[in-house]
């Protein structure tokens, strides 16, 4: 039995990938303030999840019993986090779109959803426990 396979714990197992991805983004984004023509990047997964939630509410779904059997309805998967480089604005004269401050709230912002992933994932690890070893 795969107690960590549900689909919440994906969820938040893609979510805690993305925030990593997200940190070494914006991390190559700061490194890169200063160059010449660096265009920042940024990673885009939570609302990809959400859209593919709200997509997924079909009231069926067809069971798959071959790899090559077509997908119908809900299929539980989680979205891939994309990063997505912005070429279209200018901060600095020389042609770099890198903004320090808001490259410096992104990444707080970041450690905080990556936080929160972290408890969500021990609580339910917690839950888990509990439930296995009866309470004590």
């Amino acid at each position: 039995m795969n107690l960590l396979n549900d689909v919440g714990f994906k969820r938040l197992e893609g979510a805690m990938g993305a925030a990593t991805l997200r940190q070494q983004v914006i991390s190559n984004n700061i490194a890169n303030a200063d160059t010449p023509y660096f265009k920042r990047s940024d990673v885009s997964f939570e609302n990809l999840l959400q859209s593919q939630m709200d997509d997924s509410q079909m009231p069926f779904s067809g069971k798959v019993e071959d790899k090559r059997h077509f997908q119908i309805g809900n299929t539980n998967s989680v979205p891939q986090a994309m990063v997505t480089s912005n070429q279209s604005t200018v901060m600095n004269n020389n042609l770099n779109n890198v903004d320090m401050d808001v490259e410096m709230s992104n990444l707080a912002e970041n450690q905080l959803r990556y936080n929160s992933y972290i408890e969500q994932i021990n609580h339910q690890i917690k839950m888990m426990r509990t439930a296995i070893q009866g309470g004590s």
